[in-house]
């Protein structure tokens, strides 16, 4: 793959990661960005993230073939409409959002009607740590990205958002947005709900100083992701509410069981509550160290 034009509207982990994955792999010839602050003009300049970084979308988007929204799920229609007049016919633009359903239903139409063509995406890559700061070229490699169109995505867009991700060492995977969202409300959106009500029950200041003490590297690994954007989770968790919720409700009753299994003194039903899960864990880990491999 090789473009004339890539155009990234947001330049934080993803969008700046993104910048420099593309220009490494000389995916394209322009690598231009979009950025709210002035500050962020000259970090993406100082990094190599893009030949152009600017606060202008029309510079930033103007004769690009593949634009990519990279910013938090609230600020995309917005986005997409302040950008719409300036994309050339025929231009793709995916995202790199955690929620799907609803970007897909409120983006596909508004571009379709100035003929550009928009397929979601979603790279399942990233890190608690926020900002271009956190930038990393190799972000993507490996990493699994899905694709999510519709019954009205143009065959050519779709296969050029997954070119793209393979293009950038990732493993496309195609599935309806609605799948996606069910999907990622278990592995992705239900652990950072966990990770964050962990931070905030444990380390409460209603707890005596010395709890802090007694966090070790378990508490440490658990809770990392807590550390994520709270603007980022604020859309990911309104965006997706309803799976989100359902499945907090199915996470809620077993955890009751468990509960319920120690008033009982039930060794057995403990034990095996933990040993499910250590076998679940390893046959999971065992088949992600094989799709690394190939």
């Amino acid at each position: 793959m090789h473009l004339k034009k890539i155009s990234l509207i947001g330049a934080g982990l993803l969008g700046g990661s993104l910048g420099l994955a593309i220009r490494k792999r000389e995916l394209s010839a322009r690598v231009h960005a979009y950025v709210r602050r002035a500050e962020s003009v000259e970090e993406c300049r100082r990094m190599g993230v893009a030949q152009l970084a600017t606060q202008n979308i029309k510079e930033a988007v103007e004769g690009a073939e593949l634009v990519i929204l990279c910013t938090p799920l609230s600020q995309m229609r917005e986005l997409t409409l302040q950008m719409r007049p300036y994309l050339a016919a025929g231009a793709v633009v995916t995202d790199v959002g955690s929620v799907k359903a609803g970007v897909v239903q409120e983006l596909e139409p508004l571009l379709s009607k100035v003929k550009a063509m928009f397929v979601g995406s979603h790279p399942m890559a990233g890190s608690e740590k926020a900002g271009l700061a956190a930038a990393r070229a190799n972000l993507f490699e490996n990493a699994i990205c899905l694709v999510t169109p519709t019954p009205q995505s143009p065959v050519c867009a779709v296969e050029a958002v997954q070119d793209f991700w393979k293009a950038l060492g990732g493993c496309p995977v195609r599935m309806s947005p609605e799948m996606h969202d069910d999907l990622v409300s278990r592995s992705s959106h239900l652990p950072h709900v966990v990770a964050a009500e962990l931070a905030n029950y444990v380390l409460s200041p209603a707890h005596p100083r010395e709890q802090a003490m007694v966090c070790a590297s378990g508490f440490r690994d658990t809770t990392r992701i807590a550390a994520s954007s709270p603007e980022m989770w604020r859309d990911v968790a309104m965006a997706n509410r309803k799976n989100l919720s359902r499945v907090l409700g199915v996470f809620i009753e077993d955890l009751q069981e468990f509960q319920l299994a120690l008033e009982r003194e039930d060794a057995g039903a403990i034990e095996e509550f933990f040993t499910k899960a250590r076998q679940r864990r390893e046959k999971w880990r065992a088949h992600s160290d094989t799709m690394s491999a190939e």
